[in-house]
């Protein structure tokens, strides 16, 4: 009997001593912890947030903001990190969250009620909302004027939805092209397939920066939806979420943001707004 309290003694201070990884770290702390990497989805063509540059490697807004996540899990796990980037699009990016695919996605990604259901999100990044972009001398200059004309849609997003519910509330006949990402919204438009591309304002904004002809396209029409943009993370999974809304809050309490915000919005031309401030001040949670 003294044998047996002797060891289970030892055991429980054993237990004590172990790393906190030993002391049952589950969900995605657990499996970046065994994997020594973190698994990152990523846009391909959402500028400024999240797309390929010149040398093909993901850059963006969004990215930066998801290498503050990637510094602070490393220094949760004690451990140096390797990064593995996988692109999605507005049809993959949940359903390779919610299956354990990717750790943290890092895009253009509307929070919404519904889409908790599947997923979590961290704290607001960026607030916009849906917009058509067309050709300068289209005509087009709001939903209204879209009956007969073609628009193009990205599936799975937030726009595909608020255009078509406005294009069914004003009783208009348009014809709906479905494509996969941006960069083919933004293509259809340029080699005339469709009159409009729809999707989010500052989205459109980056895509005419990136044309080779910008001076041939605008952003016309009211705001046709409510979008804050957040970083997802695996539903149900609180420890790897509490690690990304701390690093999210230092980034926001120490003013850091405004540093990252001005290196990819300046040149677009797009200023903080109140409402965007707001955010970032709320979500700037002390320690």
């Amino acid at each position: 009997m003294k044998l047996l309290k002797t060891v289970a003694a030892l055991a429980f201070a054993l237990a004590l001593a172990a790393p906190a990884s030993a002391q049952g770290r589950t969900g995605t702390l657990a499996k970046i912890d065994a994997s020594g990497e973190i698994v990152i989805g990523h846009r391909e063509s959402s500028v400024p947030f999240a797309y390929l540059d010149e040398n093909q490697k993901p850059v963006g807004y969004s990215i930066d903001l998801c290498m503050k996540v990637v510094e602070a899990v490393s220094a949760e796990l004690g451990k140096e990190l390797s990064v593995k980037y996988v692109p999605v699009n507005p049809k993959t990016r949940i359903a390779l969250m919610a299956n354990g695919t990717i750790d943290l996605e890092c895009g253009s990604t509307t929070n919404n009620l519904t889409r908790q259901e599947q997923v979590e999100y961290l704290p607001t990044t960026f607030i916009t909302g849906t917009k058509l972009m067309v050709r300068k001398d289209s005509g087009i200059s709001s939903v209204a004027d879209l009956d007969g004309k073609a628009v193009a849609l990205a599936q799975g997003t937030t726009n595909e939805r608020a255009v078509k519910a406005a294009i069914e509330e004003l009783g208009l006949d348009v014809k709906v092209l479905p494509v996969r990402d941006h960069a083919e919204g933004m293509l259809s438009l340029e080699t005339d397939r469709v009159d409009v591309y729809a999707t989010d304002h500052i989205l459109l904004f980056g895509l005419i920066a990136k044309s080779k002809t910008p001076d041939a396209f605008a952003v016309v029409g009211d705001f046709l939806s409510f979008d804050p943009y957040a970083l997802m993370v695996r539903r149900d999974d609180s420890a790897f979420e509490l690690i990304g809304k701390k690093a999210l809050a230092e980034v926001f309490r120490s003013g850091e943001i405004n540093g990252i915000y001005a290196k990819w919005f300046d040149p677009l031309d797009v200023a903080q707004t109140d409402l965007l401030k707001a955010a970032f001040q709320l979500n700037a949670l002390p320690e």
